[in-house]
């Protein structure tokens, strides 16, 4: 008997027309995870088995891969017999601890005598004959015992252990995610992830008005984020001198629109270059001035390319959860401001007039600005080995 990981589909089985490209790509992201622990993997429409002898360590990282429902330890043996099925699962259930269960088979060897519901009969005598105090019931029992009759093997498992859910990365393309040391960047990255979408981030760094630890902080939330997503390529762009301009030129109460305008612009060329397909941020409705509506429409106004903004209908409490879930919030609330932070006025404008907009930015010369902090960009590689290197794109 051999001791396996069974990695169950569960949304991913709706996929009828393009199913092998999402399990070859799930494939492929769970033996990446899994580097540095020998393994075999083997699957079909069904499911997903995974050979090691690094049973428990594996699980801990598939664990973090997206497009798995359900993660079981199971167990694989090549003797049919249906008597020798009852003792070995009596064997592996003898000493757990529960009090009902019950019993499901599958056949996929249809020459099996006997249908799936008459096995499951069996085995269920068979096991209440030799556990005392058991009981048999179908809606909610301690233990759910499964057998899969196969053509030339049995596979057998109990309760799993629930997987993240989704889509496996890159399925779904690239996405551009304006990455803050706020709470709410990096849950919308990982929501984003979650659906299939690879991530590059996106900082914009304003020495020295922002400290290099605010620098350090967003590579270490990036780092939480490579977790899930593999490694993430950091675009760091120095944002000092549009910053300045826009506090030098602009009215007080229009710095935030104009100032995420910029970071708009800068963001679509940037993806563009990249092949990303969407830009992704934290931004939820009403939060902050430039968050309402007017503000979002205004703003999103200064570009042609679609933005998705996954938090947006969560009020704070629930982006909390999810970043103490996901493991980025101890490390968000650190005190270290960005440059979205560090400007804000006292009484930004939260209906922004588009003429007004357009009125202000033509005092600036913000097209050679933007060239310039795209030209000049730093792009830091970060993966979850604690490993980052360094690229200047000139």
């Amino acid at each position: 008997m051999e001791e396996v990981i069974i990695i169950k589909y569960g949304e991913l089985s709706t996929k009828s027309d393009n199913i092998n490209f999402f399990l070859k790509t799930l494939k492929n992201n769970v033996d990446n995870k899994l580097s540095g622990i020998n393994h075999q993997i083997k699957y079909d429409h069904g499911r997903m088995i995974v050979h090691t002898n690094q049973i428990e360590e594996a699980i801990e990282k598939i664990k973090l891969v997206f497009g798995i429902h359900e993660i079981c330890i199971g167990y694989l043996y090549a003797d049919k017999a249906l008597e020798n099925i009852m003792a070995n699962i009596y064997e592996l259930v003898k000493d757990l601890e529960f009090n009902t269960f019950k019993v499901v088979t599958k056949r996929s060897d249809k020459n099996y005598p006997g249908t799936s519901t008459e096995i499951s009969k069996q085995i269920g005598g068979y096991l209440l004959s030799r556990l005392q105090d058991k009981k048999v019931i179908m809606d909610n029992p301690d233990l759910v015992i499964n057998i899969e009759i196969r053509q030339n093997e049995v596979l057998l498992y109990f309760n799993g252990e629930k997987g993240l859910g989704g889509y496996p990365v890159s399925t779904l393309g690239k996405g551009l995610l304006m990455l803050s040391g706020g709470i709410d960047s990096p849950v919308a990255g990982y929501l984003a992830i979650k659906r299939g979408v690879r991530i590059e981030a996106i900082y914009f760094d304003s020495p020295p008005h922002t400290s290099p630890m605010a620098l350090k902080k967003v590579e270490d939330l990036a780092r939480i984020l490579s977790k899930y997503n593999g490694e993430v390529r950091l675009h760091v762009i120095n944002f000092t001198k549009i910053q300045e301009e826009i506090i030098k030129n602009i009215p007080n109460y229009y710095l935030i629109t104009i100032m995420r305008r910029m970071m708009y612009q800068i963001s679509a060329i940037l993806a563009s270059n990249i092949n990303a397909h969407i830009i992704i941020n934290g931004e939820s409705i009403g939060q902050v001035a430039s968050q309402t509506l007017k503000s979002m429409q205004v703003i999103n106004e200064a570009i042609k390319m679609p933005v998705i903004r996954p938090v947006c209908t969560y009020d704070k409490l629930e982006i909390i959860d999810v970043a103490k879930k996901i493991g980025t919030y101890e490390k968000s609330i650190e005190p270290y401001e960005d440059c979205c932070t560090i400007f804000v006025p006292d009484h930004p404008v939260i209906h922004p007039d588009i003429k007004l907009v357009h009125e202000y930015e033509s005092l600036v010369d913000f097209k050679s600005l933007i060239f310039e902090a795209i030209k000049t960009r730093k792009i830091i590689k970060i993966n979850e080995n604690d490993q980052k290197s360094y690229n200047d794109l000139l």
